[in-house]
C-alpha cells in the first residue's frame, strides 16, 4: 500500500489535470469522508461529469481504478490509532464495553437508515413479482452470495420456487435459462460488481423481472433493474463484508418473506407445517 498521502499527491499532480479532473479533485478535497462511501456514479453526479472522467481521475493519479482510489483515501483520512478495516471509530485501546456499543450503533444505524429508505410501493410491487413468478433466483457474490443463500433458506420453507446457485459460471448459466415469468433478485452492496451485472444484464435480456437490494439507487446494476431496494449501510473500501451492511439486507429480505407469507397464507402455512415436520427427526 502507498506510504504517500492521497491529498498530497492530489495537490502535487493539481495543475496538470484538465480542467473536468480539477473539479473532481476540488470535490473530494472538499468532500474527503463523503467520498469514501460514494459510489462511482454518485461522485460523477456530484462533480456533475462523467463516470468516465472519474476513471481518468484515478488514473492520472496512478492509481488502476475508482476502488483502489477509494482505499487509498480511506487510508490517508483514517485518523491516528483508528481501525479503518473494521466498525467506523473504533479505536486500539477501545475497551470492550466501548466496541460493543460501536458496533451495537452502526447496526442500529443502519436499519433505521433502511427503514428510511424504504419505499412501500416498490415493496408491495417486489412482493406480487415473487408471488407470481413462476421460479425466483437469488444471485450475489462474496459476502453477498451468503446473504442470498440465507434467503434461499429462508423462502424454502414456504415454497420450493426459490434458487441460489453458489458458482458464478452456474449463475449465469440460470440466468440464460429465465424466462418472462421468472424473477431475479440480485443483491450487491456496491451495484458495480462484474459478476452481477453480467447476470442482471443477461436476466433482463432473457425477459426476467430483475429486482436489486443495494445501496445505491445509481449504479450499473440498477440500470438492469424493474425495482430497487436500498439497504441503508455504509461500507467504506476497507470494510468489505461488513455485517451492518448484511443486516440491512436481511431486513429487508425479512420484509419479502413476512408479507409473502401473509398474502399466501393458507399454502405457507402448510408449506411451513411439512417442511417443520421433514427435519424434526433430524433433532434430539
Amino acid at each position: 500500500m502507498r506510504t504517500i498521502s492521497i491529498f498530497s499527491s492530489i495537490h502535487s499532480k493539481y495543475n496538470n489535470l484538465t480542467n473536468t479532473e480539477k473539479k473532481v479533485a476540488d470535490y473530494v478535497l472538499e468532500n474527503t469522508k463523503s467520498v469514501v462511501y460514494m459510489s462511482i456514479t454518485d461522485l460523477a453526479d456530484a462533480c456533475d461529469v462523467g463516470e468516465s472522467s472519474i476513471f481518468r481521475f484515478c488514473k492520472s493519479l496512478s492509481y488502476k481504478g475508482y476502488q483502489e482510489f477509494k482505499i487509498a483515501l480511506a487510508h490517508s483520512i483514517a485518523v491516528e490509532n483508528e481501525i479503518p478495516q473494521l466498525t467506523d471509530h473504533v479505536l486500539m485501546d477501545d475497551t470492550i464495553e466501548q466496541v460493543s456499543s460501536k458496533v451495537l450503533s452502526t447496526n442500529i444505524s443502519a436499519l433505521n437508515e433502511t427503514y428510511n429508505l424504504l419505499d412501500v410501493q416498490i415493496m408491495d410491487q417486489a412482493i406480487d413479482f415473487l408471488i407470481n413468478a413462476e421460479h425466483v433466483l437469488f444471485f450475489g457474490v462474496g459476502s453477498s452470495l451468503i446473504t442470498a443463500m440465507e434467503a434461499k433458506i429462508k423462502f424454502m420453507r414456504i415454497t420450493n420456487k426459490m434458487e441460489c446457485s453458489m458458482d458464478s459460471h452456474l449463475q449465469m448459466m440460470s440466468a440464460a435459462l429465465m424466462t418472462k415469468r421468472d424473477v431475479a433478485v440480485i443483491i450487491s452492496y456496491s451495484g458495480s460488481t462484474k459478476d452481477s451485472i453480467e447476470v442482471a444484464r443477461k436476466a433482463k435480456e432473457r425477459g426476467a423481472t430483475v429486482i436489486s437490494i443495494t445501496r445505491f439507487v445509481k449504479s450499473p446494476l440498477t440500470s438492469y433493474s424493474d425495482l430497487t431496494l436500498l439497504c441503508g449501510a455504509n461500507e467504506g473500501p476497507l470494510q468489505g463484508g461488513s455485517l451492518s451492511a448484511k443486516i440491512s439486507q436481511l431486513y429487508l429480505l425479512d420484509i419479502l418473506y413476512v408479507e409473502y407469507f401473509k398474502r399466501t397464507n393458507e399454502q405457507s402455512i402448510m408449506n411451513k407445517e411439512s417442511t417443520a415436520r421433514a427435519v424434526t427427526e433430524k433433532l434430539l
